[in-house]
């Protein structure tokens, strides 16, 4: 396992883009580890290393992804989520417990919340739907990205037309958030709801416009006709 991880890190450094390097930090307003590599070469890394270890049990595969998760570098936090993506084949009911640690524990920017939610939890999610409510519990955490994962998690399940009224629900908990990464996250699981269900959507962000921070309500109707949008817009 040592060995593994050791050679991934040595392929990152040694894949280091100076460009990548010096604007990297210009996406967050906290502050980021990284080594300053490009995203597909990332995603080149993350294949490259997973054939070779891809013969191996899930739970050795989850344990490589928990190192690399600890160690606080987004790009080796965007490998371990490609890895636990990977096998969603083989995504069992317990591993909600494991992907909702990986948040808690790790996630401390908007880019790691969403390459995990939107695969490896979106994913989970559309094979056990009855993990729903467990969303709308993360909704109300405490801790802003654990909220915004609660809606990004839906983004290609909503792309596809799924879980409709829990997306409207999740919606109604976070209306009103004052976080604005929360904000643009369930604007955009709307705005994701809008593409199999414009009127519905239209309507739901009609009867809240009066209270849907500016936000929140651009990002939901980005995908609507012009028309639409400016009835949206109205005040």
């Amino acid at each position: 396992m040592d060995d593994i991880i050791k050679e991934i890190r040595e392929e990152l450094t040694q894949q280091i883009d100076g460009k990548t390097k010096a604007t990297s930090q210009n996406f967050f307003k906290e502050k980021i580890r990284f080594y300053g590599v490009r995203i597909p070469i990332v995603n080149k890394i993350s294949k490259d290393y997973f054939k070779l270890i891809e013969y191996r049990q899930k739970s050795e595969i989850f344990s490589f992804c928990e190192i690399l998760w600890q160690s606080g570098f987004l790009e080796e936090s965007f490998i371990a989520c490609n890895w636990s993506y990977y096998l969603h084949e083989k995504y069992e009911p317990g591993d909600f417990k494991l992907f909702e640690k990986w948040i808690k524990a790790y996630v401390n920017n908007w880019a790691s919340c969403d390459t995990l939610c939107n695969h490896t939890l979106g994913t989970f999610i559309e094979r056990y739907p009855e993990y729903l409510p467990q969303l709308k519990n993360m909704a109300k955490s405490a801790d802003r990205l654990m909220r915004r994962a609660a809606s990004v998690s839906l983004i290609i399940p909503a792309r596809k037309g799924k879980f409709l009224k829990e997306i409207f629900e999740i919606a109604d908990i976070l209306l009103l958030d004052k976080d604005d990464l929360v904000r643009k996250g369930y604007g955009w699981m709307l705005k994701a709801a809008s593409e199999s269900h414009q009127q519905e959507v239209f309507a739901y962000v009609m009867s809240k416009k009066s209270v849907m921070p500016r936000t929140s309500l651009r990002y939901a109707i980005e995908k609507m006709p012009k028309e639409l949008r400016e009835q949206a817009m109205e005040k």
